[in-house]
């Protein structure tokens, strides 16, 4: 039986990835770019994952460049690009680049020489098929601020005027949810079309503009957003990239509550942990009677958040809630999660730490602001 939860995200598929970064130079830079390109190429070379790239240049435009990469799957790469050793190799580019895109793609077919199209090779239980989307596309950015400001970040980051929602004839806002957890703040967005033209869309709006200059002073990572590499780091370094999303096919509730859960993993087991998480909630959307209706899971290193829009309290059915349904996963979860971080200690069977994980885990909800048409 076909699964009734559509999956429109996920990094979990087994499929090799093909990232495309499109390139636009200032006049003069190229050799200077092409000595930045080598560096670069060098170190990436030996990173796990990695299989091979590629430097074009346009043969219109002299301006115009093309570096793509392809890459086993995509768990390694995006190790690897939310790095501070992937932060530290690019910044020779920095100088060079008038304007940058990046596009990460799954590789569902391929034809070789001679060959005829044929499906690439995936996980032998995980089929490489299109996922059917809904033309959302979802991403969310973390920070921390210093301890003692999160009341006043937290007015500050509720009070603001919303950015007008449409964006142009393709692009909309379609909803922004910002969690706080302790003095890490999570903002999510969902965007109808193109995410970056919707990202730099809500930059230039005054009223945002305004909000970013105002918590500037509470950020325990300094920041000058005037200023564009100062600005380039700082949004590179708070990229929480979604990795996975799935909604039920079952009609929606009229009474979802979304919330955050916030999942600290041990050293080196954010992406595993992830997957797990991912795992559960693909099976949730197949059952009937799971009060998880959709959720997207966001990963960064050793930090998880899983949005969810669920039916009733999540104290209802805490083991749900979290994402524990089935023999063994709660075990699963407390080998990947540092429980010291949420305030757990001891074993995940029991009940009492169940529910001490799901009051650390709930994020604080500062503002949900849906666009309306």
């Amino acid at each position: 039986m076909a699964p009734s939860g559509r999956i429109s995200q996920s990094v979990f598929d087994g499929s090799r990835l093909r990232v495309i970064l499109l390139l636009d130079l200032y006049e003069g830079a190229q050799q200077q770019f092409l000595e930045a390109y080598e560096l670069m190429r060098k170190q990436v070379a030996s990173v796990p994952g990695h299989i091979s790239d590629q430097l074009c240049q346009s043969i219109e435009n002299p301006s115009q460049w093309l570096i793509t990469s392809e890459w086993e799957s995509a768990p390694p790469f995006l190790a690897w690009v939310n790095s501070e050793e992937h932060v530290e190799t690019v910044k020779p580019m920095h100088s060079c680049v008038r304007d940058t895109r990046s596009m990460r793609y799954s590789v569902l077919r391929e034809t070789g020489p001679g060959q005829p199209a044929s499906r690439t090779a995936a996980a032998a239980d995980v089929p490489v098929e299109p996922r059917v989307g809904d033309g959302v596309a979802r991403h969310a950015l973390t920070f921390t601020v210093k301890p003692g400001s999160e009341s006043k970040v937290a007015e500050l980051l509720a009070g603001y005027e919303s950015p007008q929602a449409e964006v142009d004839e393709t692009t909309r806002l379609r909803r922004t949810s910002l969690f706080m957890h302790g003095n890490r703040v999570v903002r999510a967005v969902e965007v109808e079309g193109d995410l970056l033209v919707a990202l730099r869309h809500v930059a230039r709006q005054p009223q945002v503009r305004a909000v970013e200059e105002a918590i500037n002073p509470y950020l325990e990572q300094d920041r000058d957003l005037t200023d564009p590499e100062s600005a380039r780091v700082f949004f590179t370094r708070a990229a929480l990239p979604a990795v996975h999303h799935v909604v039920s096919d079952r009609p929606a509730p009229a009474d979802l509550r979304r919330h955050a859960l916030y999942y600290p993993a041990k050293e080196g087991q954010g992406m595993a942990l992830a997957r797990l998480l991912s795992h559960q909630d693909r099976a949730a959307a197949d059952d009937p009677d799971h009060p998880v209706h959709s959720s997207t899971v966001f990963q960064r290193d050793d930090i998880v958040v899983r949005l969810v829009d669920v039916t009733g309290d999540l104290d209802l059915d805490p083991v749900a809630s979290l994402g524990l349904k089935g023999p063994g996963k709660a075990a699963e979860l407390e080998r990947l999660l540092d429980g010291a971080a949420v305030g757990v200690e001891g074993s995940l069977e029991t009940d009492r730490n169940i529910n001490r994980l799901l009051s650390h885990a709930d994020m604080l909800p500062v503002t949900d602001r849906t666009a309306h048409s």
